[in-house]
């Protein structure tokens, strides 16, 4: 029952917020010494038989454990208070420092977060492959601090950033905008952060992992201890850098909050390194990724085998295995026998691009028939995108003051709403809600995983009609109200609500999906499922990049005295139509999960076939293998 709920912890913690996550996204777990099977970022399971020895030696050889963990829970909270610091309020740096125009600014950001979330998977394949995820760490951190450097140097050096204006020559249109060397140097840095962001994000929580032997009972349970310890972190770390970061930058200065990101970087490599000698150093040895195409590659060399009363090749394997079910049977051509010539006398393929195991064609299965379900969080994290884009522009033409004093609230502080929501809403939703549910649908989690999707996915859509409504409150009060500088005389409070219901659809939708890849993956692929999520936050940051051009284009008509929904002055445009359009997108994504959960089968479910095997280990239990 603990390690059920240190593995709900950190499925709480991975999805609290998508953009600034720190997935394990590493592939399978990797081996310390020869012939070891544990670490990687495999949460409660772990190696067995005989290969427990090697890992526990190895750890004790080389400490690991609790010692190092002052130096890897170091690293993690320094690292993500300066990544967290950085990026609440860029929109704002954008804008207004660097003279970006508004539609351009979000499409800055936008492809940096989508390219920043796609990153990681090259990170987790470079480093499971070639490098290790300690050089890759340290590789990663030296790049996000000289991103870092970079970025403080452009709000430091004022030739690296284009000349400020008055008001008056804003006004007028005649503020000089960034050059192509502002631009080169801008991009430079998000270049470095993207590097950083690629190897930190899959190998920081996996390599804390591999601290600890999670064959044995003792090391499994340190390891849900090592969860509640990054979760606490990770929350601090957010609400400090929404929070006081944040107000630095709005309030004091660009410079300083810019570089106190950057000097916390610093110190998180400092402290990294300083553990060197107390880590244990898992080694490279192969990713999910080239099982996965060689089972695609096979499967299409051997498209007209027939796979009635096949022979299939299911070698012997001291890890958990699965038997061949009949969903996707087309699948099943890549681990068909044609002649005996295909396997060595030790019992493996003799080309695995010609020849897969049952076990990989499985796992490709679990990928294959998780990809519907996925889709529909491309679209369904459109809605957070705007969080840091329009919603931060809606709230620099709102009243920010707080109550009657001088204090404004910044605008990338609104985030922080979100995290409280989701905060509040984990502990009530487990203790309360699921034990209620469970009594009336006798199901574990008290409503399937699936359902929990579709929650997140209704509330998704409700967010963005309550942020069309609310702006469309504070256009009218604006244009009621004129003010020098736009500033509409509506409270920036008017757009919590619709920050509160986006946290919770992040934390229906996210988190069941988190769990949805966690139970249904097999070991092998766990920690490569975590990246799927982070793939569709980038895939949703493209696509609202996108959107936002072709509205702006497609809306700028005659009728309208070319003006667009979305203007680079936000109190001529019409973003609240923007929003509802977005509703109109989730209700046609919303149905179409309806439909492929409608014919999801969960792996428990799965059916077996009946088949022919080769290689099978002599006296292995068929019926005892898990289904995928």
């Amino acid at each position: 029952m603990e390690e059920e709920k240190g593995e709900s912890t950190v499925r709480h913690y991975e999805a609290l917020h998508c953009s600034m996550r720190c997935f394990c996204l590493s592939a399978p777990p990797m081996k310390p010494e020869k012939g070891g099977d544990s670490g990687g970022c495999d949460h409660g399971g772990g190696g067995g038989g005989d290969e427990e020895a090697p890992r526990e030696a190895a750890a004790v050889k080389k400490h690991g454990g609790w010692k190092s963990m002052p130096f890897v829970i170091g690293n993690e909270t320094f690292e993500k208070l300066a990544a967290f610091g950085l990026m609440a309020n860029f929109m704002v740096y954008l804008v207004n420092k660097f003279k970006m125009k508004q539609v351009y600014a979000t499409n800055v950001l936008n492809i940096f977060s989508g390219t920043a979330n796609l990153a990681p998977l090259a990170g987790a394949y470079l480093a499971d492959a070639y490098l290790g995820r300690f050089r890759t760490l340290a590789f990663a951190s030296l790049a996000s601090l000289a991103g870092m450097v970079v970025l403080t140097l452009t709000a430091l050096l004022p030739q690296l950033r284009p000349p400020e204006c008055s008001h008056d020559d804003a006004g007028a249109g005649g503020c000089a905008g960034p050059s192509r060397m502002h631009l080169g140097v801008l991009f430079t840095a998000l270049a470095l952060l993207t590097i950083g962001a690629g190897g930190i994000r899959p190998c920081n929580v996996a390599f804390a992992v591999d601290q600890f032997d999670a064959a044995s009972e003792k090391g499994r349970k340190d390891i849900n201890t090592l969860f509640n310890w990054y979760y606490f972190s990770f929350t601090i770390s957010m609400m400090v850098a929404l929070t006081l970061v944040v107000y630095i930058q709005d309030s004091v200065s660009w410079s300083l909050g810019l570089g106190i990101p950057a000097l916390l970087m610093l110190f998180s490599i400092i402290v990294f390194f300083l553990g060197t000698k107390m880590y244990v150093m898992v080694e490279p040895e192969g990713s999910v990724f080239t099982s996965i195409l060689q089972a695609l590659v096979a499967c299409y060399r051997k498209r007209h085998l027939d796979v009635e009363k096949a022979v299939y090749f299911d070698p012997p394997s001291s890890t958990p295995k699965y038997v061949l079910t009949a969903n996707l049977r087309f699948l099943n051509k890549a681990a068909i026998v044609v002649s005996e010539a295909e396997i060595t006398p030790e019992g493996s393929a003799a080309d695995p691009w010609r020849l897969s195991s049952v076990q990989k064609v499985e796992e490709l299965k679990c990928l294959v028939g998780i990809f519907p379900i996925w889709i529909a969080g491309v679209l369904c994290f459109i809605p957070a995108a705007q969080q840091g884009t329009f919603s931060v522009l809606q709230a620099l033409k709102m009243d920010r003051r707080l109550g009657t004093g001088s204090f404004q609230i910044p605008p990338g502080s609104l985030g922080v709403f979100s995290l409280l929501a989701v905060t509040l809403w984990i502990p009530i939703y487990d203790r309360l809600i699921v034990p209620a549910a469970r009594n009336i649908t006798n199901q574990e989690e008290g409503i399937t995983l699936l359902q929990r999707t579709g929650i997140g996915l209704v509330l998704s859509v409700l967010s963005m009609l309550v942020s069309a409504m609310v702006e469309r409150k504070r256009i009218h009060a604006a244009l009621l109200h004129p003010d020098i500088n736009g500033v509409a005389p509506i409270s920036v409070l008017w757009l919590v609500p619709q920050c509160v219901i986006l946290g919770l659809a992040e934390a229906f939708y996210a988190i069941g999906q988190i769990e949805l890849y966690y139970k249904e993956f097999p070991d092998h692929m766990k920690s490569f499922s975590g990246s799927l999520l982070n793939c569709a936050f980038a895939l949703s940051s493209y696509l609202t990049s996108l959107l936002v051009s072709l509205v702006r284009s497609t809306t700028a008509t005659a009728k309208s005295g070319g003006k667009s929904w979305l203007e680079d002055d936000i109190n001529r445009g019409r973003v609240d139509y923007y929003y509802y359009l977005l509703a109109v997108l989730g209700g046609f994504n919303l149905l179409y999960f309806l439909i492929v959960s409608s014919r999801y089968e969960y792996k428990a479910t799965a059916r077996k076939t009946d088949v022919k095997i080769m290689g099978a280990q002599k006296g292995e239990d068929e019926d005892g293998k898990e289904n995928c």
